[in-house]
C-alpha cells in the first residue's frame, strides 16, 4: 500500500513538473516550428496554435541609421489572454515602391516564436538611403500574412495585415534596391 501511495506521488509529481517546465518555456516565448504544447499530459486545449492576424497588434518600429544603413522592424505584440506563434520565417511583401524588392534573409529553418499575453516578437528590417532622392522611392505599407486564416472554432479570420510605412525612404536604383527581412525574434524591437 505505502509503495503504491508513493508511486502516485511521483508519478503526480513528474506530471506537474512537465506542465511547469511547459508552461515556462511558453513563457519565455520559445516554440518549436509545429504547433507546441504547453502541457504534454494528454490536453489538447493546451496546445498552441498558429496565430490569426485578430491575435496581435503590428507596428513598425525605427531602429535607427548609420554609414547609409537604415534600420527597423515589425513588430508583433499578443493582445491580453492570447497565446499563438508565428512561424520563424514570416513573408513579408510592399505596398508600392515598385523598384524595391523584399530580400528574405530568414533561414528557412528559423524556430517559430511564441506570442503569449501581451509579449512581442519582431522582424528586422535592413536597407540602404544614400542614393539621389530620384532614386529612392517612399513604400505605402508592408503586408504581412498571419499564419492561419481560422480560429479554433473554425470562424474564418482575415489573415492580411497591412501596417503604414513611416521609416522613410528606400534606395531603389540598380545597385541598391532591397529591403532585408530577417527571421523572427522574440521580444521587442531594438529603437535607435
Amino acid at each position: 500500500m505505502t509503495t503504491r501511495k508513493t508511486i502516485s506521488r511521483v508519478v503526480a509529481a513528474v506530471a506537474v513538473a512537465g506542465i511547469a517546465a511547459g508552461a515556462t518555456a511558453l513563457a519565455a516565448g520559445t516554440a518549436s516550428a509545429a504547433p507546441a504544447s504547453a502541457a504534454s499530459a494528454g490536453s489538447s486545449a493546451s496546445s498552441v496554435q498558429p496565430c490569426t492576424s485578430n491575435q496581435f497588434t503590428s507596428k513598425l518600429v525605427y531602429g535607427g541609421a548609420g554609414a547609409g544603413n537604415r534600420y527597423g522592424a515589425l513588430q508583433f505584440t499578443a493582445n491580453p489572454g492570447e497565446r499563438c506563434y508565428l512561424p520563424g520565417n514570416l513573408e513579408v511583401d510592399l505596398v508600392g515602391a515598385h523598384n524595391v524588392l523584399i530580400n528574405n534573409t530568414a533561414p528557412a529553418d528559423a524556430p517559430a516564436v511564441a506570442l503569449v499575453d501581451g509579449s512581442s516578437a519582431y522582424v528586422p528590417l535592413h536597407w540602404t538611403g544614400i542614393e539621389p532622392y530620384a532614386q529612392q522611392q517612399t513604400p505605402n505599407a508592408v503586408n504581412v500574412v498571419a499564419p492561419s486564416d481560422s480560429n479554433q472554432h473554425g470562424d474564418y479570420i482575415n489573415p492580411n495585415i497591412t501596417v503604414d510605412w513611416t521609416l522613410g525612404v528606400v534606395d531603389a536604383d540598380s545597385v541598391s534596391h532591397t529591403i532585408d527581412v530577417g527571421a523572427v525574434t522574440q521580444g521587442l524591437a531594438p529603437t535607435a
